[in-house]
């Protein structure tokens, strides 16, 4: 093989444990990850005789499936709305909600809580939808900005609610690790839709959210 040809990735080199419940698709992409990751450690000039390194090409490409699940096909949360029987038309808000995402500029972590309200119409959703939305969407190499307008978006689009809004506060480890080190420096990002673009809705979802 020339050294212009592409190595040939065969899944065959992981261990048995790791294949459970595996098609060949994704055992074909763990396989694929694990090499790069091999190829970046060697880069670095390190030994991958050294027993503290053994099988961490693996565990990082099995890392690297499961923080990026987002990106996977049929991975969009099943979310079912109900009819507005009550004809609730008062705001509703999921708060402190944790995440954990990775940088799209330079995939270290970032994490933090979301806040999530919004005034329904006909429809309402049920409480432990909001997680798994922000999951799906967070789960992928990420913005901030672009999560925060991704979450308020799916809501406007399921539900065609009043109004939605979403705050995010989050700690970027980009920042705090590399360039500038500012530990525990907050980003804040916001995205509204309908209703609450109105000031005094606004002020209620300020008011709620600085409650205990």
């Amino acid at each position: 093989m020339s050294s212009h040809e592409p190595e040939v990735i065969v899944p065959g080199h992981i261990p048995p444990i790791a294949m459970t419940e595996l098609d060949d698709a994704q055992a074909a992409k763990l396989a694929t990850i694990a090499h790069h990751v091999r190829g970046i450690l060697t880069a670095l000039g390190l030994d991958l005789k050294d027993p503290n390194l053994a099988e961490t090409d693996l565990r990082v490409a099995k890392m690297y499936i499961e923080m990026f699940g987002g990106l996977a096909e049929g991975a969009e949360p099943k979310v079912t709305t109900f009819p507005n029987e009550e004809g609730y038309s008062h705001m509703v808000m999921e708060k402190q909600i944790p995440f954990y995402s990775m940088c799209a500029h330079h995939l270290v972590p970032f994490y933090g809580h979301a806040h999530i309200a919004y005034i329904p119409r006909e429809r309402i959703l049920g409480l432990s939808k909001f997680a798994r939305i922000l999951e799906f969407y967070a789960k992928r190499p990420q913005l901030q900005e672009r999560l925060t307008e991704q979450v308020v978006t799916y809501l406007e689009e399921k539900l065609q609610p009043l109004g939605a809004m979403v705050v995010i506060e989050a700690r970027h480890l980009c920042v705090e690790m590399r360039g500038v080190k500012k530990p525990g420096a907050l980003t804040v990002t916001s995205a509204l839709r309908g209703i609450f673009h109105q000031k005094q809705v606004r002020e209620e979802f300020l008011d709620l959210l600085r409650r205990s």
